[in-house]
């Protein structure tokens, strides 16, 4: 069906006037109502068709008006006619005009019209009827009340002819497509009757009146409020959109301002979250709130104005009272510390008389009020497992109306469900905090300096899933070794690192007594374990862990490590592109019972050795290779500071400077020492030559230019050898180790029996020397190796102040 022109329709007269009152448009019902053709009168004044005894319309409001005009006809007398004009902005721009028009006269509609018979008949709401020209055929009085027009003179109009908003035309629209199609169709909309204050949420439901043989010849209009229906759903969106937004993060400022991001502008034109200062209480919540309140500005939030709307106050918004950040104190009296006190909301209106008595305890904070037109204002107490947290204000001043019970009851819903959410993000601020702390303490505040490397780290918990059981160490060994460390404890939280700390101290312990990679491992395998089992779990393994561990020896440049389920390290040569060492994987620590294996391989001086977790190459929008890729790329850069390649790799791989889970990041540049700062003799099992080697000792301190050390160093010799040709068995061999500030005494034999230090007694011949070597020497032990064991004693070279 084509559209319909309105004014082709004769029966009723239609006109447009423009704003400046020029007639421009003139039906064929206006010419049959007046005599005048459309040439005649188009263009001229609209004001010269009245009868010169009339005053003329009174001013419209809301853009519409309705009543008796006494018009002049062509032939000259006067003709009364009831006319109904709205108000027509255009779309472009362009000056608006009025539509006017006049419907048959009353007489003119039967009374016995099927069609409206049928109509009231099957429809108790407000009901009109259109005929399949898309003309009124008759509305009922619920109708006529909601459309504030007289029933017997809307006969003869179009939906457009009653009004010109947009519904108006949408619901022509789909009357038009009800004739053409048949099928029912519904329009929602809000709209604000005649005579009301406020907009109505409506539903008109559109369906067609069909004759004997089944053609339809006219459509039904019945309009129903839905507007309860339609705020209980708004409502109930409101709190599952709270429920989704609010709470998104472990963050307790974030919660705040998801909070008031929700409930503006769904509730509130403005939102403001205070929380209690929990410096005042020692960290934790208050369970007693006395006045003065400390209340914390954590978010707020404005309506931006909308200054397309025409609103009276759109023009200006109310700054906020107080800073983010900012600590106020509320006195007895004012709605904050009142709601907090009685535990429940509290709204004061402006058309209730109290907003100023509420207000009235801050002159300041009630000129604002006046001056952007806040009328309404409700405190909503942020309570959560019998704590309270701090208070949420609700203020609208662009909403004509004021909060209601059902808005009381939402705001209180959506803050219940907002303080549970930054209940748990303090708990878990303050657990991550503990967790930190004694994180810190339990890793190396810094790294030892040693002769075998050169070495920088980093450490970064994870920002969303907590502190977890990441660590790094660096030990130094006898002989100029190092011992370097990286582990990760399976979990998050205080449970995680405590398992860290524990594991770390025994990682110290195992490497005091010159472990290898693998027993050491092995060792630590075994400590898991036990500690699952101490866990209360039958389960072996429910406490894991992995581990990576090596020993580098600046002597001979080698280095030998093993993993247990650890990423490989990669390793850097000064000259070469980096690459990944090919190390046995070995099991996670905890799973008992499987063996570990070491690789030993030769690191040239320079060299650049990088330990990490795998928090660090590892993430849920990143391939594990991809992130390998990246750690290769980035430690291949140029440069000579470790901590600049620190920075540099952490800036690569987690370019947001967060990370999903802990990362741990050492990295070592291996030294090696020349060797002409070592010296070796084989030594012959014969008592009687310990003097010729205390000779060539002192020699080789004589070329050193340690000749300061000889006494002590000639003592330990002669105590370790000696021991060694009594006590061991051959071969025999001593070696001497120094750099700028250390001397080392070592002495190996093929015996694997250990010595002990113990006091010897007045009458003992034996049993002083190492005694006499503990005292002399910072430090002594022993180690064993594959051939046996060797003794070893450590002299420092430069006194301390």
């Amino acid at each position: 069906m084509s559209p319909v022109n309105p004014f082709d329709d004769a029966a009723t007269a239609r006109v447009v006037v423009d704003d400046s009152g020029t007639l421009r448009e003139w039906n064929e019902g206006a010419r049959l109502l007046l005599g005048h053709l459309a040439g005649e009168v188009v263009g001229s004044p609209a004001a010269d068709l009245l009868d010169g005894r009339h005053d003329g319309p009174p001013t419209p409001e809301n853009g519409r008006w309705h009543g008796t005009l006494a018009l002049r006809h062509r032939d000259g007398h006067t003709v009364s006619v009831w006319v109904l004009a709205h108000h027509r902005t255009a779309a472009d721009g362009a000056p608006g005009s009025w539509l006017a028009v006049a419907p048959p006269a009353p007489a003119a509609a039967p009374q016995d019209d099927p069609l409206i018979r049928a109509a009231l008949t099957q429809s108790p709401c407000a009901v009109m009827v259109f005929d399949d020209r898309l003309l009124l055929r008759g509305v009922n009085d619920a109708m006529a009340r909601l459309l504030g027009l007289p029933r017997d003179r809307l006969h003869g109009l179009r939906a457009t002819d009653i009004n010109s908003r947009p519904q108006n035309m949408e619901l022509e629209r789909l009357l038009r497509r009800v004739l053409a199609t048949g099928r029912r169709q519904d329009l929602r909309s809000h709209l604000k009757a005649e005579g009301e204050e406020r907009a109505h949420a409506w539903v008109a439901l559109m369906a067609p009146l069909t004759d004997a043989d089944g053609l339809v010849r006219g459509v039904c209009v019945s309009a129903h409020d839905f507007t309860e229906q339609h705020l209980a759903r708004e409502r109930l969106q409101l709190v599952n959109e709270a429920s989704v937004r609010v709470g998104s993060t472990l963050d307790v400022n974030r919660t705040a301002e998801e909070l008031a991001d929700v409930c503006v502008p769904a509730l509130a034109d403005f939102v403001s979250v205070d929380l209690l200062d929990p410096r005042d209480t020692g960290g934790e919540p208050a369970t007693v709130v006395e006045p003065p309140v400390g209340l914390r500005r954590t978010a707020h939030r404005t309506h931006l104005p909308d200054h397309s709307a025409g609103s009276a106050h759109s023009s200006t918004c109310p700054p906020a009272a107080a800073e983010t950040g900012r600590l106020d104190f509320y006195p007895a009296g004012s709605p904050q510390a009142e709601c907090l006190l009685s535990g429940r909301a509290i709204v004061a209106a402006e058309a209730h008389g109290d907003l100023e008595r509420w207000m009235g305890w801050d002159p300041a904070r009630l000129r604002q009020v006046r001056e952007h037109g806040v009328h309404s204002v409700m405190s909503v107490p942020l309570q959560a497992r019998g704590t309270t947290l701090g208070v949420a204000v609700f203020i609208r001043f662009r909403r004509l109306h004021p909060f209601t019970h059902d808005d009381v009851l939402l705001a209180e819903e959506v803050s219940a469900r907002a303080a549970v959410c930054i209940d748990n993000a303090r708990r878990y601020s303050r657990e991550r905090e503990a967790t930190l702390t004694l994180q810190r303490s339990l890793l190396p505040r810094w790294l030892p300096p040693t002769a075998a490397v050169q070495a920088a780290s980093r450490y970064l918990p994870a920002a969303r899933s907590g502190v977890g059981g990441d660590w790094f160490d660096v030990i130094p060994l006898s002989g100029m070794r190092v011992a370097m460390v990286v582990g990760d404890v399976v979990g998050h939280g205080i449970a995680a690192s405590a398992t860290m700390g524990r594991l770390r101290t025994a990682v110290r312990t195992l490497a005091d007594i010159d472990l290898t990679p693998e027993e050491l491992l092995t060792h630590l395998d075994d400590l898991v374990v036990r500690l699952s089992e101490e866990s209360g779990d039958d389960r072996a393994g429910e406490v894991g862990a992995t581990c990576l561990y090596a020993v580098y020896d600046p002597v001979s440049r080698h280095c030998a490590m093993a993993r247990a389920g650890h990423p490989a390290p990669v390793l850097v040569p000064p000259d070469g592109p980096a690459r990944q060492v090919e190390l046995p994987s070995g099991p996670p620590l905890g799973v008992g019972g499987l063996p570990f294996e070491s690789a030993e391989l030769e690191l040239r001086e320079g060299s650049v050795l990088a330990l990490y977790t795998d928090g660090l190459v590892e993430s849920r929008d990143r391939d594990p290779d991809a992130g390998l890729a990246l750690l290769r790329e980035a430690l291949a850069a140029p440069g000579d500071s470790l901590d600049a390649a620190c920075d540099r790799v952490l800036h690569s791989l987690l370019p947001a400077g967060s990370a999903g889970d802990d990362v741990a990041l050492l990295l070592a540049r291996t030294r090696g020492l020349p060797t002409g700062q070592v010296a070796t003799w084989d030594i012959p099992a014969d008592p009687s030559l310990v003097a010729p080697v205390r000779k060539q000792v002192l020699d080789q301190l004589a070329v050193w230019g340690l000749a300061d050390a000889s006494f002590t160093v000639e003592l330990v010799v002669s105590e370790l050898v000696t021991n060694a040709i009594r006590y061991g068995s051959p071969p025999i061999r001593l070696r001497l180790i120094h750099d700028a500030t250390t001397l080392i005494c070592e002495v190996s034999d093929s015996s694997h029996t250990a010595p002990h230090l113990r006091r010897a007694r007045t009458w003992d011949e034996g049993g002083r020397g190492l005694l006499l070597v503990a005292q002399l020497t910072q430090r002594w032990g022993s180690r064993h190796t594959t051939e046996g064991k060797t003794i070893w004693a450590e002299l420092g070279l430069v006194e301390e102040e």
